[in-house]
């Protein structure tokens, strides 16, 4: 996987990028919106997507729990993207934690919350939140790591 994989949520609009920073905004979770280096009051998801592409970069960076940082970037309005550092969820808590952030993201957003190799290929995700099943599955095999 690396230590950085890709997580996302394809095939968005700019209301699933509103109902995700909702989501932050209202899960008790920490969370900061940077453009470049200046931390900045969060815009909305229209705003901060139609903003220039010669701009800093901008990124809202969201502690679930403390340790554990997940940092999404504003590049399209059709993927949420972002990274959550694998070295950060340690055990069987850390595993927990990421598959009740995916949760989190799916209840939040209701599209697919699925998950990259680092540098891999978005056709080929190899965990997903299932939302019929109820949990995070691993899809590039025949086993499920439950939320």
């Amino acid at each position: 996987m690396g230590s950085l994989p890709d997580l996302f949520v394809p095939d968005t609009t700019v209301d699933d990028w509103q109902n995700l920073l909702n989501l932050v905004t209202t899960s008790g979770w920490t969370w900061r919106y940077e453009q470049g280096e200046t931390e900045l009051p969060l815009p909305s998801a229209k705003t901060v997507l139609a903003r220039p592409t010669d701009l800093a970069t901008a990124h809202l960076r969201v502690w679930p729990v403390s340790g554990v940082l997940a940092i999404f970037r504003f590049t399209s309005e059709h993927e949420i993207d972002f990274d959550v550092d694998l070295r950060e969820l340690q055990g069987q808590e850390g595993v927990d934690t990421l598959c009740l952030f995916l949760r989190e993201i799916w209840h939040g957003v209701g599209k697919p919350v699925l998950m990259t190799n680092e540098g891999g290929s978005k056709e080929h995700p190899v965990l997903g939140y299932d939302p019929v099943m109820d949990k995070v599955t691993m899809l590039a095999e025949d086993s499920a790591v439950n939320p």
